[in-house]
């Protein structure tokens, strides 16, 4: 599948992405596809070749179709086994990689993902993907380069904490008055930064929020009981719970400043 996508106009080549390629799939996971375009993509030959590979129609969203971060692609079902086709420009993730280098990243409004687009997903994607086909070496490159993290963006996602703190203040605001709508999205705002500047302190790529806070837990030095934490806190949304938020940004603060 990988070589027949590189054949066609535009797709520069394929990687195994998600988590399979990183050896936490369960049984039912699904094969996520990275396919790397440059320019224009043949939307109709990928619809074709979509089509043929699950042995039914397809539709294939092209660039722009699933929102401005996460591109376009496909759902298929081959044999039974569900398998995506995620579309990725190229182009936009080296220059994403650019900005990364220099310590600058960007966070987009983006449908899936309720704590946004954290831009350094893109080389983070292509750090611990597997290159399946790449005729031009232009990925397996990129990927060489994404397996050292940069010290700016370090620098950058660890002094990010500071959102933190100014999230928990919010919620400080409205947790009297009950509006348990504004407190959790503060909270979990609070706690999505927290997971992005844990990964980043130890130089390990956090590519959205599934799973992230319990990533974020297992890596060395995390403040005890986090993950407990974080739960307790979400399930209250009071004024006790604003304060045990509280309490967690400061112990993650003091714990990536050590």
């Amino acid at each position: 599948m990988a070589s027949r996508l590189t054949a066609l106009p535009g797709v520069r080549a394929v990687a195994l992405g998600g988590s399979r390629a990183r050896g936490a799939h369960r049984p039912d996971s699904d094969w996520d596809l990275g396919v790397y375009y440059r320019g224009a993509v043949d939307v109709a030959a990928l619809t074709a070749l979509a089509a043929e590979v699950q042995g039914s129609p397809v539709e294939v969203a092209g660039p722009g179709g699933w929102g401005p971060w996460v591109d376009g692609g496909a759902w298929l079902r081959v044999d039974g086994v569900p398998v995506d086709w995620i579309l990725r420009d190229l182009d936009r993730v080296e220059a994403v990689w650019a900005d990364c280098r220099e310590g600058r990243f960007e966070v987009g409004v983006q449908p899936g993902h309720p704590l946004g687009f954290w831009s350094p997903a893109y080389p983070g994607e292509v750090a611990l993907g597997h290159v399946l086909c790449d005729p031009q070496g232009e990925l397996t490159a990129l990927r060489n380069e994404t397996r050292s993290y940069p010290e700016p963006l370090r620098t950058a996602l660890v002094e990010a904490a500071w959102e933190a703190e100014f999230s928990v203040a919010a919620a400080r605001k409205s947790a009297p008055g009950g509006d348990t709508l504004h407190v959790s999205l503060c909270l979990s705002r609070a706690f999505g930064i927290l997971a992005q500047s844990l990964h980043a302190h130890h130089r390990t790529w956090c590519l959205n929020e599934k799973g992230a806070s319990a990533a974020a837990a297992a890596l060395p030095d995390t403040p005890a009981h986090f993950l407990e934490r974080i739960g307790e806190a979400l399930r209250g949304l009071d004024e006790v719970a604003v304060e045990l938020a509280a309490e967690i940004v400061r112990d993650v603060t003091t714990a990536c400043d050590g």
